[in-house]
């Protein structure tokens, strides 16, 4: 946080006046008030919230992010103030991310991702493993919202950047997910398995029911709603136009 500098108010001035015939002196008090600047507005916790992810998401995710980040961010020589213009992140949030301070929500990672023309996948990739490889649901790793409606779970292994990218998503009765623009090229492939999803591209809008499914170009903003009284489970195939990172 900046500190702000205040200017100390000048002190009073006094006024004489020209003595007048038959009268004496007049002393006037000078009333003048010296204006303080206004300090600097700093994030407000409505405003951080919307970036840090609900209690549900996994913690563990928040050190592997941070050291993504910091790598794929230097390595393109950009500060935390460009990276924070390019993405629409704050700085401080994105400081508290690369410290693995913060877990960042869904919206934010991707915010991140794009700015830097990077899979989503990218920033939450570990260490590469060869062999076949088995994905517990208990030890999966989740990314949620800042309220905990939308949660996603990634059904590949975070190792390293890929074309293709494999996702189970979960959206809670009666709310909705927006989401940016994706890399020119990327392509969404989602089947509803349970309640009902509304998806708007644009323009358009599309209702789809449980067995439905949809196949639509990403890199414009979309929304998904879940319209209905019950949890909307979705599985999401996205398939970016070249692997990069």
């Amino acid at each position: 946080m900046k500190s702000v500098r205040e200017n100390t108010p000048p002190p009073a001035e006094e006024e004489q006046t020209t003595p007048s015939k038959g009268r004496g002196r007049k002393r006037e008090q000078g009333a003048r008030k010296a204006e303080a600047p206004t300090p600097e507005a700093s994030p407000s916790e409505e405003e951080w919230a919307y970036e840090v992810a609900h209690a549900d998401s996994s913690t563990d995710l928040a050190p592997i992010v941070g050291r993504n980040l910091r790598r794929l961010r230097t390595q393109r020589g950009l500060s935390l103030e460009r990276l924070a213009k390019a993405s629409g992140v704050s700085r401080a949030m994105l400081g508290q991310i690369e410290l693995g301070q913060s877990a960042p929500t869904i919206n934010v990672i991707w915010k991140i991702a794009r700015a830097l023309a990077i899979p989503f996948s990218a920033l939450i990739s570990t260490t590469a493993q060869s062999g076949t490889r088995v994905m517990r649901g208990n030890q999966s790793k989740r990314l949620a919202s800042h309220d905990g409606s939308f949660s996603s779970r990634a059904l590949f292994p975070f190792d390293e950047p890929r074309r293709v990218e494999f996702y189970e998503l979960r959206l809670a009765a009666h709310s909705e997910e927006r989401a940016d623009a994706h890399p020119p090229g990327t392509v969404e492939n989602l089947v509803v398995t349970a309640g009902t999803v509304e998806i708007d591209r644009g323009e358009e809008h599309h209702v789809l029911g449980s067995g439905d499914a949809i196949l639509f170009e990403a890199d414009v903003a979309h929304v998904y709603r879940n319209p209905g009284n019950t949890d909307a489970v979705m599985y999401l195939v996205m398939t970016y136009a070249e692997t990069v990172g």
